[in-house]
């Protein structure tokens, strides 16, 4: 029979047999995830107790891959996400298990190119650069000043930048004074040829010591003792003085013109002994705990493309600039050449080497001695400065760690790519050495300085273990998938 609104009977039973289909492969899926969620826990944990090497965990019965976080060594613990009972772990989940380690296959560890390198102790090298100008040794300068009133009858030099070696005649005065001191002179030594012959000692001796005097005050005012004897022998006053060059140098600085009257202490030329120049350089506070009092230094300038001069640091400005965040330093080198000229731009560089502690190392100057005037004065005990005759002192005293101490276990190190920074503290990967399958271990560790290509490591790793220099951040970014601690939260929580 038909039924006239809705169809043949048969055809109805057959669709209501149909629409059942999808409910019955849902509830056979959902039977095969609850056989695999709770699975035959025997023989999963008869896999596990059978390497007998490690605890027993327990992991999520709902979803490993999700809630790996989750381990346990209590059966009737229940995952901190979901709630769900745990189970036994597999071989591989307990590798994985621990939410501290990621269990790789040998061509992800291919694909993702991890590499490996092992903590060891070593003396790191730090390269501290800076910049700076040439600048004029303040020690070497020197000034021709007016020593008595007079007028400028000549200058010899007319411009600045003329050398000059040290005796050459550099200005004609014409000085009452002058005039009236030798004048004092040549009369002193007529009375003492008068009173040759005379019985009176007390009128000699009297006579004897002006005569010393107006030798005495011509060389104060800057009288040489062969002009004075060409004064004496000549037997008359000159009219006009020549002044001579203290020093050898560079005229820098022309402060007179001819004919001017100057008063005593005017200045008329300034020289500048260019055989010696301070390279004056700016250097970062970050960068201060790397440079000590006589370290070497070298520099590299564009007037000579390729060409490396060198020089030791003589003096730390004890004050931060605010404005710039610097500290100057000054740089002793020698020019006998002169090539390096006052004004020109320069590129520096230290390099240092760390010792353990983070001191300072320096073989050439462990147990030696240094003038702290000048630090070119090395020697290899205490005494005194052969420049200064200063009190030389110890070069630990100065910031440099003693052979002694040298000697002792050089600082722990990784190389630089091998940290992952969140703030205080770092995040690092260790290959485990004894894992069947790759497997790396996140660890926070504590830094200490960085000098160059590598960290001090003052927390959290030990000689000889294998730390990952390449691929780290594609092991965390797979671990943060797998809600396993990873850099970000570490991140998250400030590094602390």
């Amino acid at each position: 029979m038909h039924d006239t609104k809705g169809g043949s009977t048969p055809m109805k039973w057959l669709a209501g047999k149909v629409a059942l289909i999808p409910v019955l492969l849902a509830f056979a899926a959902g039977g095969y995830f609850l056989h695999w969620a709770l699975g035959p826990v025997d023989s999963q944990q008869s896999t596990v107790q059978s390497a007998g090497a490690k605890e027993q965990l327990y992991v999520c019965s709902m979803n490993f891959s999700h809630h790996s976080y989750f381990s346990s060594t209590d059966p009737g613990e229940k995952c901190s996400y979901c709630g769900m009972q745990s189970i036994p772990a597999t071989a591989d989940q307990m590798a994985q298990g621990d939410p501290n380690r990621t269990t790789l296959s040998e061509a992800a560890v291919k694909l993702m190119d991890i590499q490996t390198t092992p903590v060891k102790r070593m003396f790191p090298q730090a390269e501290i650069r800076m910049v700076g100008k040439i600048d004029y040794d303040e020690t070497k300068l020197a000034y021709i000043t007016a020593w008595t009133p007079g007028r400028l009858d000549r200058l010899f030099v007319d411009y600045a930048g003329v050398p000059v070696r040290k005796g050459d005649h550099m200005v004609e005065l014409y000085s009452p004074e002058l005039l009236s001191a030798q004048e004092e002179l040549l009369a002193g030594i007529k009375a003492v040829g008068e009173l040759k012959d005379s019985d009176v000692a007390i009128v000699r001796k009297s006579t004897l010591d002006m005569v010393r005097a107006a030798r005495e005050k011509l060389r104060l005012w800057g009288i040489t003792q062969k002009q004075i004897d060409a004064i004496e022998k000549s037997g008359k006053a000159s009219d006009n003085i020549t002044i001579y060059a203290p020093v050898g140098g560079i005229v820098i600085d022309k402060n007179a013109r001819q004919g001017k009257y100057v008063k005593t202490g005017d200045r008329i030329y300034t020289i500048a002994d260019l055989t010696g120049v301070w390279v004056s350089l700016r250097a970062y506070e970050s960068d201060l705990m790397w440079l000590r009092y006589g370290q070497k230094v070298e520099f590299t300038s564009v007037a000579y493309p390729g060409e490396k001069f060198a020089g030791t640091i003589s003096f730390i400005d004890p004050v931060l600039d605010p404005r710039t965040r610097t500290v100057k330093v000054r740089v002793n080198a020698s020019n006998a050449d002169g090539r390096l000229k006052p004004g020109m731009f320069v590129k520096a560089s230290v390099h240092t080497k760390i010792a353990a502690g983070g001191k300072v190392m320096d073989a050439a100057l462990a147990g030696k001695w240094i003038c702290p005037m000048h630090p070119s004065v090395i020697k290899d005990g205490p005494g005194k400065c052969d420049i200064c005759e200063m009190d030389i002192a110890a070069a630990e005293s100065l910031g440099y760690v003693s052979g002694s101490e040298a000697a002792k276990d050089a600082p722990l190190v990784i190389p630089v790519s091998a940290a992952l920074l969140t703030g205080k503290r770092a995040v690092v990967y260790v290959r485990v050495e004894d894992s069947p399958k790759p497997t790396f271990e996140w660890r926070t560790v504590e830094l200490g300085l960085r000098a160059g290509r590598y960290y001090v490591v003052r927390k959290g790793l030990k000689i000889g273990e294998r730390v990952v220099t390449r691929g780290a951040f594609a092991i965390d970014s797979e671990r943060q998938l797998s809600a396993k601690p990873s850099m970000l939260d570490e991140m998250k929580g400030g590094g602390k």
